[in-house]
This record gives structure tokens, C-alpha cells and sequence, in this order.
């Protein structure tokens, strides 16, 4: 008996050990959103922006990643976990910890529905309001695989944050064309963003922004401006329809569809575009043709 009494007393200081001190979250909310992981990440960033402390997220990647909010008197951390279910749908766990006051919310919880409890879920609510209104705003459609153009082309490198390439675009479409038609440089298709570096867990990105031209004598000698050529590469393409500030959200679904179907791919796409955001109209009839280039063989 004094044997079993022991067994009983190491479990139940086991229990007690690992739910007040190594149990990893306080609370924990489980939903399904309808969007693939990187969508619902780039989601949660935007959100975390109309908080009136604005703390950046803590990446690990786009299914794993800490958001720290301030509520009221106390440090919040939320710690998601995002699973895809299939193209237009994933499971969300959120575990949450209140860093000032853990242990008397994990005392409270079995007990109550406590405010801390009503007050994450409420967050969430908000949140998924947020998602759902966005994913009206946007579709994308994979093509399957295809050749990138190739082109001479006058470019301008920029960098910027993610949600940042549209403006960058925007503030430079009308420098860009402005020199090269002063120059009579002839226009050779639609401007396009050439993705040179993707930094997710700095939110930085860095890219050019080009126009096709028709290779000559006048090219102006500028500053801003590098001159190149896009040669044709196998690539995995997709179509985007929505504002240029989210076209990343075609990124995210084209590195799923690589990762299904086993297709090695660079992380550094090309997105083409068809109407220029400076003249306004429905977003959901812009048009973007977006590439993943799949990687060279080295056989």
C-alpha cells in the first residue's frame, strides 16, 4: 500500500509539475481557416498591424511563428501552428500564455470561463473576420508548369518590405517609362518584378522592377536604372487577380503545389503585370501571371 501511495503522490506532483510549469500555453484555441498556411501567416502579420503596440512576429516559418500582443496590463504570446488540410483550407492551433500572469490563469481556467479565456477568443473571432474579408479580395489559379520569357530588359532594384513591392512599383512605373520614352527606347510587353532575394523572417524583400525593351543604341546612361536579360527558364506559373500588395499569397500557393508534386523550385519568382494600379478599377480584375522557377539539373 505504501508503495502504491508513493506511485500515486509522484503522478499527481507530476501533473501538478508539468501543468503550472512545463505545460507550453495556458489556453489553447483550435479553428479551421479557409486558406493555406502562408496566406493565413501573411494574414496574421497584417492583423498584428492594427494593434496600438505593434510588436513584430517572431518567424520560424509560415506554419510556425509567435505574435506577442499587449492586452491591457500584460504581455500576451500567441504561438500558432498551422496545418493544410488542402487548397483552400488548414487547421489553426493557437496556443496562448499570458507571460504576467500564467499561473493564476492556469489555476483559473479548469475552474471558469475566465476573462483572459473570453478575451483570446474574442482576438481570434476578430481575426478570422479579418482572414475571411481578405480572401474575398483575391484568387489564384495554378497553371501547372511553363516556360518564363526571355527578354532585354531595364530594371530598377529595389528593397522593401513584402507588402512594400506594390508601392515601390507604383512610385517608380512612371520614372522608368518617363526615361525611356525620352529616350525612344521602345517598350517590348508589360512591366514585371524579378525576385532576387526573399528574406521571410526579416520581411524584407529585394527585387527588380522592369520593363521588356528592344535592345539599342539609346539606352540612357542613369543611375537608378541596370540593364539586363531574362533568359527562358522551366517554371511552375500561376494567375493572380487581386491588388499587387498581396500577390505574394500566389508564392505561398505555388511552393505548396511544388511541394506535392516533388518539384524542386527557387525561391525567387517573377510576377508579370497587366494593369496599372495607378489608374485605379475592381482589383479582382487585375491580372498577374506569376513564376516559380523549378531548378536546373545539375546532371
Amino acid at each position: 500500500m505504501r508503495k502504491i501511495s508513493s506511485i500515486i503522490l509522484a503522478l499527481v506532483v507530476g501533473v501538478i509539475l508539468w501543468y503550472f510549469v512545463l505545460k507550453p500555453q495556458d489556453y489553447q484555441v483550435n479553428f479551421k481557416a479557409k486558406a493555406i498556411p502562408g496566406t493565413v501567416f501573411e494574414s496574421v502579420k497584417a492583423w498584428n498591424q492594427g494593434f496600438d503596440s505593434v510588436i513584430p512576429l517572431d518567424y520560424e516559418s509560415p506554419r510556425h511563428f509567435r505574435q506577442t500582443i499587449l492586452v491591457n496590463d500584460s504581455l500576451q504570446v500567441f504561438e500558432w501552428e498551422i496545418q493544410k488540410v488542402h487548397d483552400s483550407l488548414s487547421e489553426v492551433q493557437v496556443n496562448i500564455t499570458d507571460l504576467d500572469h500564467s499561473f493564476n490563469n492556469r489555476l483559473a481556467v479548469p475552474f471558469s470561463d475566465t476573462d483572459f479565456e473570453k478575451g483570446s477568443r474574442r482576438l481570434l473571432l476578430d481575426f478570422n473576420d479579418f482572414l475571411n474579408d481578405h480572401i474575398q479580395r483575391f484568387t489564384v489559379s495554378i497553371e501547372g508548369e511553363e516556360e518564363i520569357f526571355s527578354s532585354f530588359c531595364a530594371c530598377i532594384p529595389l528593397t522593401t518590405s513584402t507588402e512594400g513591392k506594390a508601392l515601390g512599383m507604383m512610385k517608380n512605373h512612371n520614372f522608368l517609362n518617363g526615361i525611356l520614352l525620352q529616350n525612344q527606347v521602345q517598350l517590348n510587353g508589360p512591366p514585371f518584378v524579378q525576385v532576387v532575394d526573399w528574406d521571410l523572417k526579416n520581411n524584407r524583400l529585394s527585387y527588380n522592377f522592369c520593363n521588356p525593351i528592344i535592345r539599342s543604341e539609346k539606352l540612357p546612361d542613369h543611375p537608378d536604372i541596370v540593364y539586363k536579360r531574362i533568359f527562358s527558364q522551366n517554371a511552375i506559373k500561376a494567375i493572380y487577380h487581386g491588388n499587387y500588395i498581396t500577390s505574394d499569397r500566389a508564392w505561398f500557393a505555388l511552393l505548396d503545389y511544388a511541394e506535392e508534386k516533388n518539384i524542386p523550385v527557387e525561391r525567387t519568382p517573377i510576377e508579370v503585370f497587366y494593369n496599372n494600379p495607378n489608374m485605379g478599377g475592381n482589383e479582382l480584375e487585375w491580372t498577374t501571371e506569376v513564376f516559380m522557377p523549378i531548378k536546373e539539373s545539375d546532371e
